[in-house]
């Protein structure tokens, strides 16, 4: 069997192919694309959002394989019709994002996608962004930086906040958000969590309170977003949400820069209405240059990189080898993105 790995300059081919043949063996012929993300943004390509590379090179590359194990490479309507042969995608992503899961399960293609690839780096990270903004970390190392001592930060009114003791509203509580509320517990905030699909009693369990999405924005002192992004979370944090928070509150966005309607915020921060924000991901990526938030006070930014350790590459390429050894040996794909194609494409 033909497979191809069309890694990218994170998730390398040679990562992907090294975990094929440690789930494998030698047994099947194993082929390598290289995309051009990150040194190129991904972006639009033929019918999916978030991609990298050519339709092109791909169905080049793709010529008589099977199975192709990627992160970003762009599978649209027009590569599934050029490749015939192609029976399963296993993408080392939390979703399918860069795949037309129609135009696959219309082609009998399985797809397979990563979920929690990335949640022990993304957790560390959204815990980084809150404590760089609670204690104004990263504005007191610009300011050294330029020769300013900021000792006026030891004035009351300009002192930070602690994680002990402090009330933390996490809005989703998925694979990530478990692991921040495991680290929040450990520094002795009382976190709340509010997920429609978490069951109360196994939250409780965990020790911590799941409450409706108001009550959360209503108590936190500090609120970090977790949730997935879809049609129904859309700007599930808009101008009427944030102004349930309390005055100084600190909110972190490390998850989909379209859960957060960014239009309010600059307002709220200059009035001192929103204590401080912390961002990693955006409505536009990169922000432009005339970004309202860039002139904002007490905003900590990050250029979407909550994924980005090597454990994390490494998770996510023995994800997909797992599963494309899963559909080599006739087993049931432990992440399918269309299961009902499933049996029709086994080998």
């Amino acid at each position: 069997m033909r497979i191809l790995a069309a890694g990218d300059h994170f998730v390398r081919p040679d990562l992907l192919r090294a975990a094929l043949r440690e789930e494998l063996g030698a047994a099947h012929e194993i082929t390598e694309l290289t995309l051009p993300w990150p040194h190129e943004p991904f972006g639009p390509v033929g019918d999916v959002h978030e991609a990298s590379g050519t339709e092109e090179e791909l169905v080049e590359a793709l010529d008589g394989a099977e199975i192709c194990v990627t992160q970003m490479a762009p599978f649209t309507e027009k590569v599934f019709a050029a490749c015939p042969r192609l029976r399963m995608v296993a993408v080392s992503r939390g979703g399918p994002v860069n795949v037309d899961l129609a135009a696959a399960t219309r082609r009998g293609v399985a797809v397979s996608f990563a979920p929690g690839r990335n949640a022990p780096a993304a957790a560390e990270f959204a815990i980084g962004l809150m404590l760089a903004a609670m204690r104004r970390i990263t504005t007191a190392d610009a300011e050294l930086k330029r020769g300013k001592w900021r000792g006026d930060f030891y004035a009351y009114e300009e002192g930070g906040i602690e994680l002990d003791g402090a009330t933390v509203g996490l809005v989703g509580y998925g694979a990530i958000g478990r692991i921040v509320a495991r680290v929040l517990r450990a520094f002795g905030a009382h976190v709340l969590v509010a997920d429609p699909y978490t069951d109360p009693h196994a939250a409780r369990a965990d020790g911590v309170e799941p409450v409706a999405l108001d009550e959360l924005l209503r108590r936190s002192g500090v609120v970090s977003l977790h949730a997935r992004l879809t049609p129904e979370t859309h700007h599930l944090i808009d101008a009427a949400k944030l102004d349930l928070l309390p005055e100084g509150a600190v909110l972190v966005n490390s998850a989909r820069g379209g859960l957060l309607d960014y239009a309010p915020l600059p307002g709220l921060l200059r009035s001192g209405r929103l204590g401080a924000l912390a961002l990693d991901v955006y409505d536009v990526e990169p922000p432009p240059a005339d970004w309202p938030l860039h002139d904002a006070p007490n905003v900590v930014t990050a250029p979407h990189l909550a994924g980005a350790t090597r454990q994390t590459a490494h998770r996510a390429a023995a994800i997909t080898a797992a599963e494309a050894g899963r559909f080599v040996r006739g087993d049931e794909l432990a992440h399918p993105a269309n299961p009902e194609v499933q049996e029709a494409v086994r080998p």
